[in-house]
């Protein structure tokens, strides 16, 4: 039997619920912090956590954000006020760190605040932001737990607004119960746990991830600011006006594999943030226009018509001879991984374009690799790799 098994409803609230699993961060860790995009779902963490906070006297909350750069000037202006609460010690982090750059090829990743690019910046540095801290060197963020949360912390919660509605990557995360003292629960994850999202994104061993609100639907997440009086982004008010569904409207980093899907928004919602945006990320304009087709390894990438004659198999091994050869090295890895992995799982032979129902893979989904080319191999695995984890779930399958 699988590990994680479906939802299973209770006679409580998601509010009440998150309150509980926050509680028990408090009594049980010796640092709690939330970590803060500006987005709705962090809105939620951060004013559950400051509620219970004051409940237990751990005023201030630790609160942090790494801020983009590229982002509207409703986020800024939200993180502005969150900063001046006096019960909350608010850490503004503007570092140029590594981000995914999936709107180019030829510039696979950008450093937002770099200073050696800072005749193009879209806008000026916040005026409390914080550019450097001991050990900070230029390096993606799964790499800076131990800098922030050293050991001489103690133990460290670090609450992120995570939901399992978002996608199916992230129902699995917190789809299996992981054992912390008496309390087993799904909503936290641990190095000291093998296997966990944690220790492969190398994190220090003090530090757990919390998701408190995993459970929260997309309706949830805004009732709540009405019904409480909560503070929130005024972005989202913009993104509503443009007519941008509920469930499409995004306040993250908007250039890695899945947001350039959202790219577009940006154009239409922040003209003038929009012009500067395009300067400064290589290849924002052309990925704004096409992120959503199959030149960008979107859903189109699949389900486009073969050339008559030739099977899934055939059209993926064709267009991977047609890559320069780093990019043919990077995505023939990732297509190898993906067989690995279909192997583990079913004796049968890869199928061409019906997934196989025990592993979710066929070369219809492969050939994704194919048409992206390479940059980081293992995010275009993780991309096929979804697309199977998908069809497992149709069939009941969520390990």
């Amino acid at each position: 039997m699988p590990r994680a098994n479906q939802k299973v409803r209770l006679n409580e609230s998601c509010y009440d619920l998150s309150i509980k699993r926050i509680e028990y961060l408090f009594d049980t860790f010796d640092y709690v912090t939330v970590s803060f995009s500006g987005g709705k779902d962090s809105t939620v963490c951060l004013n559950l956590c400051l509620e219970v906070a004051r409940k237990k006297n751990r005023l201030p909350l630790n609160v942090y954000t790494f801020d983009e750069e590229c982002i509207p000037p409703e986020t800024v202006e939200y993180m502005d006020r969150i900063s001046d609460n006096p019960d909350i010690d608010f850490k503004w982090y503007c570092v140029p760190i590594v981000h995914r750059n999936a709107c180019s090829r030829k510039h696979p990743y950008w450093n937002p605040w770099d200073s050696d690019k800072k005749d193009i910046w879209v806008r000026e540095l916040p005026a409390k932001a914080i550019t450097d801290f001991d050990g900070f060197e230029r390096v993606g963020l799964d790499q800076l737990g131990m800098n922030m949360f050293p050991p001489t912390l103690g133990t460290v919660a670090l609450v992120m607004g995570i939901r399992s509605q978002e996608s199916i990557t992230r129902h699995r995360m917190v789809a299996v119960k992981h054992g912390f003292g008496a309390f087993m629960s799904p909503f936290m994850t641990s190095s000291r746990v093998p296997g966990t999202l944690s220790q492969r994104s190398r994190t220090s061993k003090n530090i757990t991830k919390a998701y408190p609100a995993y459970d929260w639907q997309t309706e949830d997440v805004w009732v709540a600011p009405k019904l409480y009086g909560w503070d929130y982004n005024h972005a989202y008010d913009v993104m509503q006006k443009a007519g941008i569904p509920l469930a499409s409207q995004r306040c993250a980093p908007p250039f890695g594999e899945q947001p350039i899907r959202g790219l577009h928004q940006f154009k239409t919602c922040w003209p003038e943030l929009w012009s500067k945006m395009t300067a400064r990320v290589p290849g924002a304009a052309t990925a704004a226009r096409y992120a959503r087709t199959e030149l960008y390894g979107n859903q189109a990438a699949y389900t486009a018509p073969l050339p008559e004659g030739m099977t899934w198999e055939q059209w993926t091994l064709y267009l991977l001879s047609k890559l320069e050869p780093k990019s043919r090295s990077e995505a023939s890895n990732a297509i190898f991984q993906c067989i690995k992995m279909h192997r583990k799982r079913s004796k049968n032979a890869m199928p061409d374009s019906v997934p196989d129902k025990l592993s979710g893979f066929c070369w219809r989904f492969l050939i994704v690799a194919a048409k992206v080319g390479g940059n980081k191999f293992d995010r275009i695995t993780q991309q096929m790799a979804n697309l199977a984890l998908t069809e497992r779930a149709k069939n009941g399958i969520f390990k």
